[in-house]
């Protein structure tokens, strides 16, 4: 098969197409000939050389596809082969094959091309696992979401406004925040122009968000939780502002607030499928009812992903760049 490799970390231009051995199942896992992948960010800071796989997980880049089953491994029941399906991965999604634990695919959704079902496991699981499964956002509550435009915002947005929360977006310009806005978004909030934690005092009349997804990390942490309800909880997936930063515990203590923070890649097979079946619940549905979907910013070919990274990095895109095999 081929693959995308990174023989060196780098730029965009490290990621290479070159020719790499097929995946061969194993225990409890199927082979997925890929149709589709999307970029996210682990696959960028994996690419520069600072996020390498777990351990046991493919060496390449790709935390999710889509694709049809092309085997299935010893000790699989349920699925078959010839099955379309998507899938969350731990690597190996920047490919033409990838072995897949069965614990973690998803069947695409009625009424779903094949290509576009590879920008929903990635974002699924991790909205739902983070602000329902963990901070528990309920119907009349606000969410607050940073990168509201990103492929995870414009996910979050739907998932929460299906639920009957109010969402509060920040995203960088008008453009992004009309597209938030279409999505359902209540409160819109530019960051390069306003103080988040202000804007949003005055459109909760001074009570702030009972959730927010957080995607900056240490450069937030501090006003986040000037931003939060009392009894708030915040989220932190993402340090795209830093890993280290100052917290008021008394500001925390105040509020009878939490702060959590989780990644998905890492975490063991068993937990990854619960995720994957609370997202079949919950979200799939959703989806194929029509409330919600994935929103795809671009489809590019798979063998030119550092285009797609080079569009992630730039801050071009409004949901998903989506990666095409063949």
């Amino acid at each position: 098969m081929h693959a995308i490799t990174i023989p060196e970390p780098g730029g965009p231009e490290a990621l290479v197409w070159a020719e790499a051995p097929d995946p061969v199942p194993g225990e409890g896992e199927v082979l997925v000939e890929v149709a589709a992948s999307a970029v996210n960010r682990a696959d960028l800071l994996q690419r520069q050389g600072f996020y390498n796989p777990p351990p046991g997980a493919s060496p390449y880049p790709g935390l999710e596809c889509s694709g049809t089953i092309a085997a299935l491994g010893p000790g699989v029941s349920g699925w078959s082969v010839g099955e379309e399906v998507c899938a969350l991965l731990a690597g190996g999604g920047y490919a033409e094959k990838v072995a897949v634990p069965a614990g973690q695919l998803l069947p695409v959704p009625q009424g779903m091309d094949l290509v576009t079902a590879a920008a929903l496991p990635e974002v699924t699981a991790t909205v739902w696992s983070n602000v329902f499964m963990i901070a528990h956002l309920r119907p009349g509550e606000t969410l607050l979401i940073h990168g509201g435009a990103s492929g995870i915002g414009t996910m979050a947005i739907q998932l929460a406004k299906a639920v009957g929360a109010t969402v509060a977006v920040t995203a960088g310009g008008p453009e992004k925040l009309a597209r938030c806005a279409e999505l359902g978004a209540d409160i819109l909030i530019d960051y390069r122009q306003q103080d988040f934690v202000e804007e949003l005092r005055k459109a909760t009349d001074g009570a702030g968000a009972d959730v927010i997804l957080d995607i900056v990390g240490a450069k937030y942490l501090d006003r986040n939780v000037q931003a939060l309800a009392v009894n708030g909880r915040l989220a932190v997936i993402g340090l795209q502002g830093g890993v280290k930063g100052e917290l008021n515990l008394s500001t925390l203590l105040g509020k009878r607030a939490a702060v959590t923070a989780t990644s998905l890649r890492g975490r063991p097979l068993g937990e990854k499928a619960a995720i994957i079946a609370a997202v079949r619940e919950h979200v799939w549905p959703l989806i194929e009812n029509g409330r919600i979907r994935p929103v795809v910013d671009r489809q590019i070919p798979l063998a030119d992903a550092a285009e797609g990274h080079r569009v992630l990095e730039s801050g071009g895109n409004v949901g998903k760049v989506v990666l095409v095999a063949g």
